[in-house]
């Protein structure tokens, strides 16, 4: 049953948002993100625009927008995407027109990229983004939960934690840094960043009219 309270608690008009969670493998960030998706009805996961090949199961339009090398270059060149980038011999993007429309309808959209994707999109949208990083207690126990995983070679793991390094040394290009020693604690953290970027005066565009209609009550 709603809160009768609620009822009468105005609802503002409100810009959407980008939310960003970068982290260096094993740190958490899929646990995080799979929950905030889960628990949160007002944020929706970005979906790219790939050169990949669907894998069992995706969807094109859901999971991913599946495109060729030819269609992809002429989406870069065209302008049509914020960001994009090659990871392991396969193109990555975000459309524009696609953010673009659901952060004015006030949608937020969730974001899962490295460093660099983080730049590009701040330096394109940079009042539209909010970047979190997540790190893990210390190196020692990133180690032991990609081992945990059961699932890399030693060789993986040791190219992973190189990376873990290198991700790292960027920390200090992001808004907020919250340490994963706790999965529930965490995701309190990063939740509490995503409530209060929403109550931003220049994200509450419905703000103007509101109070001018207090001061005429």
């Amino acid at each position: 049953m709603a809160d009768p309270q609620s009822l009468d608690r105005p609802n503002l008009a409100r810009r959407g948002l980008m939310f960003i969670l970068s982290s260096p493998s094993g740190t958490g960030k899929t646990t995080i993100a799979r929950r905030l998706l889960r628990e949160d009805a007002e944020i929706a996961m970005s979906v790219s625009v790939t050169t990949r090949p669907p894998r069992h199961g995706e969807v094109d339009g859901h999971d991913y927008y599946f495109v060729d090398d030819t269609k992809f270059r002429e989406m870069a060149d065209g302008g049509e995407l914020i960001e994009w980038a090659q990871v392991f011999g396969n193109n990555y993007g975000t459309p524009k027109s696609h953010i673009k429309a659901g952060l004015k309808e006030g949608r937020d959209f969730l974001f899962d990229i490295d460093w660099q994707g983080t730049q590009q999109l701040y330096q394109r949208m940079e009042t539209d983004v909010v970047r979190v990083f997540l790190l893990p207690p210390s190196i020692g126990e990133l180690e032991d939960r990609l081992r945990g995983r059961g699932t890399d070679s030693d060789e993986v793991i040791a190219g992973r934690m190189a990376r873990a390094q290198h991700e790292i040394s960027h920390w200090d290009g992001y808004d907020y840094v919250v340490v994963n020693d706790d999965i529930d604690a965490c995701f309190k953290k990063v939740k509490t960043i995503l409530e209060a970027e929403r109550m931003r005066r220049a994200r509450q565009t419905g703000l103007v009219d509101f109070t001018r209609g207090l001061m005429r009550d």
